[in-house]
């Protein structure tokens, strides 16, 4: 049964919605804030009767999004560029994070999936990554360290990219969000303690697709479940499909495809 998600006129309503909350009756700030680089990673279970994703609640205390289910992500760091990696990005997933953009190139595209891979260990513990038989030295420090320090490098050869997603104009955040997805099975280690009442996200939970309707999820998040769905009935993660690519235009939100 295909599971009805929200179009874009329901993005766009909750956009104001949001922006009507963070302005508190202010205007609106005077200028363009550039979106900033971030990147999202689904973690999908396909062992049992029906694809499961990995999904975390926010902290309600959190001005952004509190007390809502998302995906494990956030910004993309300088750092992220220099992280040394077990294996790069497949080409089409190269090419298609090229594409489309301005000063676009392979060292964006990998600080991008570097980016998802860095933002689901921190909220998550998960590692997706390759253990080395050899050990190669390297830095322990910075954003990087804890990751590093489990002993495996991040590997970005399973990762596959779904959509794109820009914050429209006048918001106090603004991301231009790559959603990337991964399968579960690329999950090589686990730390414990990262999630929690005190932390980023609260709790995990592994959710079908028809199981997340019921949930506290953002509407671009619906909207992103809605474009799996769609991606897995079409012959699944592995199969070539063009990346939707979400951004508004006065008060019209737009989706076109990125080959």
């Amino acid at each position: 049964m295909k599971t009805e998600f929200p179009n874009s006129a329901a993005l766009a309503a909750e956009a104001d919605a949001v922006h009507a909350r963070e302005a508190g009756g202010k205007p609106a700030a005077a200028g363009r804030m550039r979106p900033r680089d971030a990147a999202t990673l689904l973690v999908l279970d396909r062992s049992g009767p029906a694809p499961r994703v990995l999904m975390g609640r926010r902290h309600p205390g959190h001005k952004f999004m509190p007390d809502k289910f998302v995906f494990p992500g956030g910004r993309a760091e300088r750092a992220d560029a220099a992280a040394p990696i077990a294996s790069g990005l497949a080409p089409e997933v190269e090419a298609a994070l090229i594409a489309r953009t301005t000063r676009g190139n392979p060292s964006r595209a990998r600080r991008l999936a570097l980016a998802a891979i860095r933002e689901t260990f921190e909220e998550t513990g998960l590692v997706i990554g390759r253990k080395q038989a050899t050990p190669t030295p390297v830095a322990v420090s910075g954003v990087w360290g804890d990751f590093l320090a489990t002993g495996h490098l991040p590997d970005l050869a399973p990762i596959r990219y779904l959509a794109r997603a820009i914050t429209p104009p006048g918001r106090t955040k603004r991301f231009d969000t790559r959603f990337f997805i991964v399968e579960a099975d690329a999950i090589r280690h686990t730390i414990g303690d990262v999630v929690g009442p005190d932390s980023e996200l609260t709790e995990l939970a592994w959710l079908t697709i028809e199981e997340t309707i019921s949930q506290p999820l953002p509407v671009i998040t619906r909207i992103i479940l809605g474009e799996l769905e769609k991606r897995l009935a079409a012959g699944g993660i592995e199969a070539p499909a063009p990346v939707p690519f979400y951004y508004r235009i006065g008060k019209e939100f737009r989706r076109e495809l990125i080959a």
